[in-house]
């Protein structure tokens, strides 16, 4: 185990600063700010260049060539959420229509993630699930994953219908799910998210939520939940992501697929871009299958801070990240 990053007197300072973070990031009002001032652009573009694969497809993509070339599977989304107009939802479905298609056209080792909210669900719930069937019949044209993004709480209860819908109405079972552990209800979701045949991406959960929803992102609750479940899954044989970034976890959870045996083709360990990329690198030296999951797009405010906020101390990255060729942004 490492040791912490600050010292343990100045845990609560710490875990005040990650929330301030993510409720900023909740923040549409600072999102506007931070996203379109000129003056305030430049910087924030400059602190997500580290967490961001790009702009645009292309820049994605090319981001997900070198990630497959270092051995792993690749994950792309295209930013975005809360789209609250129909015409601009299904302007962005397209961009994921293009993404698949380019993949596809590539033959990348590369699955698409996007969020429900991004492509209609927060217009209508019938747009959402429209759009998200038409990106999953796309994929599934050239035999990829899609990978459903959890989002707020709020959101939940239709985000696992419209999931549900896409395997049992349409047999799309290259739809996959994203699982908070930190979520108290995910001790009764788990199993009936089970019975359908798509891959489970198991994260401990971003999002700034209350201790009756979920536990807190740094308590031993959450770490003990997320084992608690990872084994659950790893030892049923279901498909899932191990997507954390917790090296505790890691090695716990790779010591219980070597003494079980865990046939490689139902899990895979999973970290983000800019962040663990020692961690996965020597997990796949091990024998291991893994992945990285590249995001990209202009809509990287809500992203970023989240990132931030799992580990404050990337504060400082921030800074110098921001710092670096002063005067030139």
């Amino acid at each position: 185990m490492h040791p912490p990053a600050f010292p343990v007197q100045w845990q609560p300072l710490v875990d005040q600063a990650a929330a301030t973070l993510r409720a900023l990031a909740l923040d549409g009002r600072a999102k506007e700010k931070f996203c379109n001032d000129p003056l305030l652009r430049p910087y924030m573009h400059k602190v997500s260049q580290r967490y961001v694969a790009g702009r645009s497809v292309a820049e994605a993509l090319q981001r997900v060539e070198h990630i497959i070339a270092r051995g792993h599977a690749a994950s792309a989304e295209y930013m975005g959420e809360s789209v609250r107009d129909e015409g601009f939802a299904m302007a962005e479905t397209e961009v994921f229509l293009e993404l698949t298609r380019a993949i596809g056209q590539r033959n990348l080792n590369c699955s698409v993630s996007f969020d429900l909210s991004h492509v209609g669900l927060t217009v209508d719930k019938e747009l959402g699930y429209r759009n998200a069937r038409r990106i999953a019949l796309a994929a599934a044209e050239i035999n990829r994953e899609v990978m459903i993004s959890m989002e707020g709480a709020d959101r939940a209860d239709d985000i696992y219908a419209i999931y549900a819908r896409l395997h049992k109405e349409d047999g799309l079972h290259n739809v996959g799910i994203t699982v908070p552990a930190k979520r108290h209800r995910t001790g009764q979701d788990l199993p009936s998210l089970m019975k359908l045949p798509g891959r489970i991406r198991l994260v401990k959960g971003a999002f700034l939520e209350s201790e009756e929803i979920s536990y807190h992102r740094n308590s031993p609750e959450l770490a003990a939940a997320y084992r608690r479940h990872a084994r659950e899954l790893l030892l049923s044989g279901h498909k899932c992501s191990i997507a954390t970034h917790d090296r505790g976890i890691q090695q716990d959870l790779s010591a219980l697929i070597l003494e079980e045996r865990i046939d490689p083709r139902w899990f895979e360990f999973e970290s983000l871009i800019g962040l663990g990329t020692e961690q996965i690198a020597e997990l796949h030296a091990r024998g291991f299958p893994t992945r990285e999951y590249a995001v990209f797009g202009d809509e990287h405010f809500l992203y970023v801070l989240n990132r931030i906020a799992e580990e404050p101390v990337r504060v400082y990255q921030a800074i110098i990240d921001v710092m670096q060729d002063w005067g030139q942004v």
